[in-house]
């Protein structure tokens, strides 16, 4: 189908992203996978693309465009070529909105110009051992000094993305006891400075995909913060995480779309290539059938995430609507991947195939930003069940 969110603009930021996976990233990319990360400085190169500030203030050395169709021309490059930018979206889609909606003009200019070069990487921390879609639930500890010019913060985190490289990470963090009476009160967002004393990376958590992007524990003894660090109003964290939701999960839905998409792609190029009983793979009845379903799955998924993102330019994304376009995308993204990896007989399972790191990667898309369970829960919500 005819797709009418891109511009030129758009489209000849297609072809810098394009051309810089392909000398940059590609090459490279199977080293990261076993280091775990990209090379610190590649996030320099992707500040120096623009890459990381484009929706940040030109006044703080961002690119000054209120576009978020940006992001989804990075997903759909990366997802063609298999790759990924590390902890790129977390750091630019998730984190650079609750700087710019809660920080101060003075934590804006000691923050943002670094974020925008990739000098200063971004983390955020929400999830702990026992706590994963119940923020409510969340333990670390930020207290108070009697000077009042510092919080002390004690606490672990894990299942954060980035955290091993981040210079600064919002910690998710209770400011005051918890009330059984009202469990989403007293949290707050705490910006912490990864060299301060207390502070330590813990295990490097090995996942089944995402290979490039770094997952850690982190823990937090003591840690002093000072009270210029805190983000926002104190006890007003539960609801600065729920104003952000909707954005984070068009994000993942963003990916699902683009993941599925280029699984298509991967399919066609390899059953045309392969050749079974004197025949391509692709001349075989249940082939085209199997890819013209996954073409109609794939443009459903498109149709419902394009017009999310529409939506979210304008402003009007709901957060039930941003669910909608999570669970259908990523259940259905997962559905379209292992087809097309079933297309490709046992190279499917090799992972020097794209579709199998993006069978790989894909799997978690159901699980962060919110269980798929969760998501249904939010729309049945919303209509009134």
């Amino acid at each position: 189908m005819q797709r009418r969110i891109f511009t030129e603009d758009h489209e000849a930021f297609r072809k810098t992203i394009r051309d810089f996976i392909a000398k940059e990233v590609a090459p490279v990319y199977h080293d990261w996978e076993k280091q775990g990360h990209p090379p610190r400085e590649f996030y320099n190169r992707l500040g120096d693309l623009g890459v990381l500030g484009i929706e940040a203030p030109e006044e703080f050395g961002g690119g000054g465009v209120s576009d978020f169709t940006y992001s989804l021309v990075i997903a759909e490059e990366t997802s063609a070529a298999g790759v990924t930018f590390g902890s790129y979206s977390v750091h630019s889609n998730l984190i650079l909105p609750y700087l710019m909606e809660y920080g101060t003009q003075e934590q804006k200019e000691r923050w943002i110009p670094g974020f925008c070069s990739g000098e200063t990487m971004f983390a955020i921390a929400m999830t702990e051992p026992g706590t994963g879609s119940d923020l409510a639930n969340i333990a670390t500890t930020a207290k108070l000094s009697e000077d009042g010019s510092h919080y002390v913060l004690d606490g672990a985190k894990t299942f954060i993305t980035g955290g091993a490289l981040a210079d600064r990470i919002l910690v998710v963090a209770r400011t005051t006891p918890f009330d059984p009476e009202n469990r989403r009160a007293g949290l707050s967002i705490l910006v912490v400075d990864t060299k301060s004393e207390g502070f330590a990376v813990g295990r490097k958590i090995d996942k089944i995909g995402l290979k490039a992007s770094d997952t850690a524990e982190l823990s937090f003894s003591s840690v002093k913060v000072p009270v210029e660090d805190l983000l926002g109003e104190e006890g007003a964290g539960f609801k600065y995480l729920s104003h952000n939701l909707a954005q984070e999960r068009l994000t993942i839905a963003i990916g699902a779309s683009a993941t599925a998409a280029a699984a298509v792609q991967h399919a066609i190029a390899y059953t045309k290539e392969r050749d079974v009983f004197g025949r391509p793979v692709a001349a075989f009845q249940n082939t085209k059938f199997v890819l013209a379903e996954c073409s109609a799955e794939v443009e459903a998924i498109r149709t419902l995430v394009d017009r999310a993102l529409e939506l979210h330019n304008e402003g009007e994304l709901t957060v039930p609507d941003a669910a909608r376009a999570k669970l259908f995308a990523t259940e259905t993204a997962g559905k379209v991947i292992d087809k097309c990896l079933q297309l490709h007989g046992g190279y499917g399972y090799v992972l020097e195939y794209p579709i199998a790191r993006l069978y790989a990667d894909t799997r978690v898309t159901r699980i962060y930003g919110g269980t798929s369970e969760v998501m249904k829960t939010i729309i049945a919500k919303d209509l009134g069940l």
